[in-house]
């Protein structure tokens, strides 16, 4: 028996310690963690000895559940901000008497330059000029987690029912390919 093989096997058997009915939960709560996702949530529940379409369908669960719930909070978040500019623009531009030419504004002070975006942010933003919403979601894993992708797009003005759906597409796409991945390589390559 290889190394390899006997770390997955003393894995599966810590993971058969724990109630099955709590097991594929434990793979939805993996799965709502930025970074592990739904693909190495899957990942996990393979290698702990769950069933691939048990272990997937958590995995996603958990990653989407968790998407929607960044979408609902930036959607709050972006209404409040554009009521409030709004609120702002209204009572700025009708309330009062007329400007006269001695109550100018002061000219705008230069801004401070905001941080740079990182390298991961700044291919997101160019897949989304060059593919739109539904490109942007499902290449956007490959550069930044499903939540942070959610937030940016839902932060830019994008509906959520319409990032919500190609968030769900993107989830389910990719845990399948690390979930089969994954299964294959134990099955055929490791033998476990």
């Amino acid at each position: 028996m290889s190394p390899l093989q006997e770390t997955i096997i003393n894995f599966q058997n810590l993971v058969a310690q724990v109630p099955e009915i709590i097991q594929p939960f434990i793979v939805m709560l993996a799965g709502a963690v930025p970074f592990i996702e739904g693909e190495v949530a899957s990942m996990v529940g393979l290698v702990g000895g769950l069933h691939p379409i048990v272990a997937a369908l958590a995995a996603a669960a958990g990653n989407f559940i968790s998407v929607a719930l960044v979408v609902f909070l930036t959607s709050q978040a972006r209404m409040a901000v554009v009521n409030r500019r709004r609120s702002r623009v209204g009572a700025m531009s009708g309330a009062g008497a007329p400007m006269s030419s001695d109550d100018d504004p002061a000219p705008f002070e230069e801004a401070v330059p905001a941080k740079p975006d990182s390298k991961g942010r700044l291919r997101f933003k160019r897949w989304l000029v060059r593919y739109g919403v539904p490109g942007a979601s499902i290449l956007g894993p490959l550069a930044i987690p499903t939540q942070v992708t959610a937030s940016i797009l839902v932060g830019g003005g994008t509906p959520r029912g319409w990032v919500l759906l190609w968030q769900a597409v993107a989830i389910v796409l990719w845990t399948t390919v690390s979930t089969i991945s994954i299964w294959a390589a134990l099955t055929f390559l490791v033998g476990v």
